[in-house]
């Protein structure tokens, strides 16, 4: 394997980055560019995502990638189901409304969702593209519409000219047949969904185009969904392990050689998205560091004061408090500790008295949801994991990371903090010939040279049972909400 550098172009709901990386044979160095935020617009009622000032950030960001290193290539990454739409000139057609935007409240798809999911293996979610496609049915920009692209291939086309659609965000659409990996054109026109919309797929790997104004460095298609990225990231040994993807979202599940379509898998609303290598992430979508994030903006304090608040939140007794953290009155911005005490106090529960109180009662109960998610995982999938893997930001929080030992009985190995940038950057090497070819080989490489921390479980589990039966017996019912 040579050595070269490549940028990864990293976007989350929050804010957006461009790393560079070194790759060579004894591992992956990483170097912050640029860092910028992604704050979503309202508008006439409507939320948005700022596009336009996201497609200058990330070109800033890798023009200065490319003057200050001798780029081999770059690849973006992003969250998924979101989509901007372009008229036949191949111009924009409006700002891509943004996920948590309430135009897809009640609606359902005139396909029933027994038969969406036996194609596609996406589990309900109200914001799925294929929802927001019927919310979006009858208005002059989608009549006006001639090509459909989620966030990182709108990218990908301003900056090459290419158009196409990588196949692990397009799984996230619910409109991909994930068994065939092709777009599931029969069930789009049963939802009254035109099929030419949506453009030829493309594989991780695959080269789109060569960047203009940027030297002609080449794009290069990643897993382009942030959570098929972190997977491919996952310093695993062998195939007994399950993983978190902990941000915003947490994504909790089990690489599976193919999709999971059972009715059983159906009604415990898993997911079965497209992963690299033809590889299936078998997972549940599960409310994240979102509720912490929202508890720190209501209360006026930095991200930076989360330390103290863990510390404090370590010395409340365990288990006291407990929410179900998928309910979906939790999904939306805004007067976070409120609707936590909220829901405890209408089920008869004690309530928190003190911020700490109310970090513990969201870390216990992002436990328990961890908890829940894996037990399910290896009942559905057949498959049984010796460890679990928590990568992204949450991985940093080593309390999280001991109560989610605890709470599922497995030694958890926290990181790398940066999976998602690090499987973006090893598809490109890998397409270079400066990575491993295998996956178990890129892993291997990523734990060979990233820092992880192991936590062993210290006991106590039956203490989590009878917290999860005292939950279940609150009014608990599993719905998963989110997207990456």
């Amino acid at each position: 394997m040579s050595e070269l550098v490549v940028a990864g172009v990293d976007l989350g709901a929050s804010g957006g980055r461009v790393i560079a990386a070194r790759v060579s044979a004894s591992g992956v160095e990483l170097r912050e560019v640029s860092r910028f935020p992604n704050e979503p617009v309202r508008a006439g009622g409507t939320l948005y995502w700022d596009i336009l000032r996201l497609h200058a950030s990330v070109r800033d960001g890798l023009a200065a990638a490319a003057a200050a290193y001798p780029l081999a290539s770059a690849g973006i990454d992003s969250w998924g189901v979101d989509y901007g739409l372009l008229d036949a000139t191949g111009a924009l057609l409006g700002n891509p409304v943004h996920y948590r935007d309430s135009r897809t409240d009640g609606v359902r798809s005139p396909v029933p969702f027994p038969e969406l999911y036996a194609v596609t293996g996406i589990q309900h979610l109200a914001f799925n593209t294929v929802y927001q496609l019927v919310a979006a049915a009858g208005t002059p920009v989608l009549a006006a519409a001639r090509t459909l692209l989620l966030i990182p291939d709108l990218l990908a086309y301003w900056l090459t000219g290419v158009v196409g659609a990588e196949v692990t965000n397009a799984s996230t659409t619910a409109l991909l047949d994930v068994s065939s990996r092709t777009w599931a054109t029969g069930l789009m026109k049963l939802a009254g969904i035109d099929p030419g919309l949506f453009p030829p797929l493309r594989r991780p790997g695959s080269v789109i185009g060569s960047m203009a104004g940027l030297g002609g460095v080449p794009l290069i298609a990643v897993g382009s969904h942030d959570t098929a990225s972190a997977v491919a990231a996952v310093p695993a040994r062998g195939q007994d392990f399950a993983y978190i993807s902990s941000g915003t979202w947490s994504l909790v599940g089990m690489e599976l050689a193919a999709p999971v379509l059972s009715d059983a898998s159906r009604e415990a609303n898993f997911t079965n998205e497209a992963g690299i290598d033809g590889t299936t992430r078998f997972l549940r979508n599960v409310t994240g560091l979102w509720l912490l994030q929202e508890c720190l903006r209501d209360w006026g304090l930095p991200a930076s004061s989360l330390e103290t608040l863990l510390a404090e939140a370590a010395a409340v007794p365990p288990l006291r408090y407990v929410i179900n953290a998928d309910d979906p009155v939790f999904v939306p911005p805004g007067a976070m500790p409120a609707r936590i005490a909220s829901w405890l106090s209408a089920r008869g529960l004690p309530v928190p008295a003190s911020r700490a109180e109310v970090v513990r009662c969201v870390l216990d109960s992002l436990a328990l949801a961890y908890r829940r998610a894996l037990l399910d995982a290896q009942s559905l999938s057949g498959r049984h994991a010796d460890v679990l893997h928590i990568v992204g930001g949450g991985s940093r929080n080593a309390l999280l990371c001991q109560l989610t030992a605890d709470a599922c009985g497995l030694p958890v190995v926290a990181g790398p903090a940066e999976a998602t940038v690090l499987g973006n950057v090893l598809v490109q090497a890998r397409a270079l010939g400066a990575a491993p070819a295998s996956l178990d080989g890129m892993r291997a490489l990523v734990a060979a040279s990233q820092r992880l921390r192991t936590f062993q479980p210290s006991g106590g589990g039956g203490a989590w049972q009878a917290a999860a039966r005292r939950l279940a017996g609150s009014g608990h019912q599993n719905q998963p909400q989110a997207g990456s």
